[in-house]
């Protein structure tokens, strides 16, 4: 597909989503959306619309094109990647779902028009992997983008409430500097690309499975997984593209999976009347708060972690 039918595809996706905010405008089941609410809907179409362009800009339009194909990457960095797009996609949803209820609009409103963002935003990236020669969609990231978005959509649909959330933490893992140009060259590319400093966090509200206890509303345990010593996708033998020619060898570095157990905070649950604070507690919440960790792995067995990150 040529890159300039692509950008029709997107402008033509743009227009419906324009169309569609248009016309909920309009619904007999609703009342009328208010000025910041109808502010919201077209804003936020113009920003997926400018930013799948900016991004199909920045990322693909300079390289070759192909039919549409998928590719199983499922072996690939110990699946971090794929906690990161199940992780996206509950951020994005679960964010644009509170900001849609904080602007007045009905449960089954902010769903749509909020809790969808996810896979809004992450399809179109998979349909411009899935036309480029040099990648091809990820069967594995749609799955993940879906259990992301269908972790926050059942849970918000059958109790009204976020038990588990999905989190994140990052600490500087040492091995960047082996492979900077994939694991990341300053601290700002690393946190996006050195998996084996990310942790992606199952964290569960305690006061929301033990009801009648007296634990603290905002008190969450939080269950870590990560993966370390990866300094390639599938193994640590770095070849020349083109060539296969073995450029470095780095297969002394173990490779392997990390699980930590920790206490967290959920921001939503903590009482206060400053609307600058909730402001701030809405889009924080998808960081995990610094509490001592204990993990385990097979290499190191039980260690214990000051900051749990």
């Amino acid at each position: 597909m040529k890159p300039a039918l692509i950008l029709r595809l997107l402008k033509a996706n743009f227009l419906v989503l324009l169309v569609l905010s248009s016309w909920v405008t309009k619904a007999q089941d609703t009342a009328k959306f208010t000025k910041p609410q109808k502010a919201y809907l077209y804003g936020a179409s113009s920003a997926l619309f400018l930013g799948h362009t900016g991004l199909y800009s920045l990322w693909y339009k300079d390289y070759p094109q192909s039919k549409f194909h998928f590719i199983n990457d499922n072996r690939q960095w110990l699946q971090m990647d794929k906690y990161g797009h199940s992780f996206s996609t509950y951020v994005l949803s679960d964010v644009g779902f509170e900001t849609c209820k904080s602007l007045g609009f009905t449960e089954n409103q902010a769903l749509i028009y909020g809790g969808l963002l996810g896979v809004v935003f992450q399809t179109p990236i998979e349909i411009f992997d899935g036309f480029s020669a040099n990648w091809g969609a990820s069967t594995g990231d749609f799955v993940a983008n879906t259990a992301g978005w269908g972790l926050f959509f059942v849970q918000q649909k059958l109790f009204q409430n976020q038990i588990v959330r999905l989190k994140w933490s990052y600490i500087n893992s040492g091995l960047a500097y082996l492979r900077p140009n994939v694991l990341g060259s300053n601290w700002n590319e690393r946190i996006l690309k050195d998996y084996n400093g990310q942790t992606y966090w199952a964290s569960v509200n305690m006061k929301s499975i033990f009801k009648r206890s007296k634990i603290p509303a905002w008190l969450n345990v939080g269950i870590g997984f990560g993966a370390e010593g990866m300094i390639g996708g599938e193994d640590n033998y770095i070849r020349d593209k083109n060539t296969g020619i073995l450029l470095q060898d780095y297969s002394s570095i173990q490779r392997y999976r990390t699980y930590d157990l920790s206490l967290d905070i959920d921001f939503s649950k903590v009482k206060t009347t400053s609307k600058l604070l909730k402001g701030l507690f809405r889009y924080i919440n998808w960081l995990k708060a610094p509490f001592p960790s204990i993990q385990y792995s097979q290499p190191n067995g039980l260690d214990f972690r000051a900051l749990g990150y």
